[in-house]
């Protein structure tokens, strides 16, 4: 039988699993310097960037003699832009903007060269990451135009004093660098859409796998106790009116009530150990269609007498397989003795080299007014059987026969090669339980 393959723990489906407490907890951007919006505040990684443009700067300061000492606004300049980084997870647009503009600053003051352009590459990445391509598309394109009239044009009045233009080849490597930066963001962005599509796809699939368990719970109580419950109901229905009349088949009645509850709680037992016990094989194999004398004996203590033909050579099937069929003729058989007044049943087994067909026929009439749901598709049962069958690939057609009474037609596929039994049954052969 199929089992649960997480343990179920309060916070979802699955404890220890990615999705808990209805947050995902996975992927590798979760925790990362470019972290979703709404994040915590990353101050390590702003720390970390304060630390590298103050020190890398220092060391860039004693090689260019001409530009401006590190003074306090300097400082204050290369501590103002890993300051604002601490906001780029909750206002990605403020922060690419205002970096920028500190940077400028910076650029303007005369500062030496250095690192100080790495809280813009840190800046525009988590913008582009968070979705505001255009707000970090225009803070680089401001911090390029500006660095270029500061080169070209306004560093005649600025510090420090008696420093030349720059070259026009060093501007199309800043471009360069401009374009690399905004190339990165750009392959962030798309990475972190990824991984965000597969965390969807996996939350889905866990939410489907939990569905999936769910309808197949639902499944097999619904066939166990649907049908034990018939044959109880019927055979206490035998007993009351036997009592006095007939007293020993009214012990009979109580004897078949005895044994399908058994088997009943027997089943049920099954179903909840397979959820209290994850990971663990079943106790006891699945039901399949070698207790389909069981099943015919339950039908006949109804009142019920089964005719099963076998066509075909009998062929080992595979366990989802075997327990489909047997719960396809036990939920046909149950909905017989429920809804139907015929006292005869006939169940045709038909082995093919790539598929069993089955088919469950009754003469009628129906004595309920929930034929219609309990017969025609409207109830549990059918829709449970067509579950059953489509899992494998197969179909199930249910309804009124031209000539009277009831069929239940299934067709399923063999998708894993049987191999033979020891004992085939002989083609043809029909058991009748009276």
């Amino acid at each position: 039988m199929h089992e649960f393959t997480g343990e179920r723990g309060p916070g979802g489906w699955w404890r220890g699993g990615p999705w808990q407490g209805g947050r995902w907890q996975g992927g590798p951007w979760h925790k990362g310097p470019f972290g979703p919006p709404g994040a915590a505040v990353p101050w390590r990684s702003s720390l970390a960037v304060a630390v590298v443009q103050l020190v890398g700067t220092g060391f860039a300061a004693h090689r260019q003699p001409d530009r401006t000492d590190l003074g306090p606004g300097v400082y204050a300049l290369l501590l103002a832009g890993p300051a604002l980084l601490l906001l780029r997870h909750r206002h990605p647009r403020l922060t690419v903007l205002g970096v920028s503009a500190v940077t400028l600053g910076y650029l303007a003051a005369g500062g030496p060269g250095g690192p100080v352009f790495l809280s813009v590459v840190v800046a525009c990445v988590a913008a582009v990451a968070a979705g505001q391509r255009a707000a970090a598309w225009c803070a680089v394109g401001a911090l390029w135009a500006g660095r270029l009239l500061i080169a070209h044009w306004l560093y005649r009045w600025l510090p420090p004093l008696g420093d030349g233009a720059a070259g026009w080849g060093q501007e199309v490597a800043v471009a360069a660098w401009a374009a690399a930066v905004l190339a990165a963001a750009e392959l962030v962005r798309v990475r972190r859409e990824q991984w965000a599509r597969e965390r969807a796809e996996r939350a889905a699939a866990v939410r489907r796998r939990a569905d999936e368990e769910r309808l197949r719970i639902a499944r097999e109580l619904h066939d166990v106790l649907a049908h034990s419950i018939s044959v109880i109901n019927v055979q206490a229905g035998v007993g009351l009116a036997l009592l006095d009349q007939d007293p020993e088949q009214a012990r009979t009645a109580l004897t078949t009530i005895k044994a399908a509850s058994k088997e009943a709680l027997g089943e049920v037992r099954q179903v909840l150990d397979t959820l209290r016990a994850s990971g663990a094989a079943p106790r006891q194999p699945a039901p399949g269609l070698d207790r389909l004398p069981e099943l015919t004996e339950q039908a006949a203590g109804a009142g019920l007498t089964v005719e099963v033909e076998t066509r075909g050579v009998r062929v080992a099937l595979p366990p989802g397989t075997d327990l489909a069929a047997f719960r396809i003729v036990q939920e046909a058989l149950t909905n017989i003795v429920r809804h139907s007044g015929a006292r005869s049943a006939r169940v045709r087994l038909s082995y093919a080299p790539d598929e069993l067909e089955l088919r469950v026929d009754d003469d009628g009439p129906a004595t309920t007014d929930d034929t219609a749901d309990g017969m025609t598709g409207g109830g549990n049962g059918l829709v449970g059987m067509r579950e059953r069958a489509a899992a494998l690939g197969g179909t199930v057609e249910a309804g009124p026969r031209p000539d009277g009474g009831f069929r239940v037609h299934a067709r399923i596929p063999l998708t894993v090669a049987p191999a033979p039994r020891d004992e085939p049954a002989t083609p043809d052969a029909t058991e009748e339980t009276p």
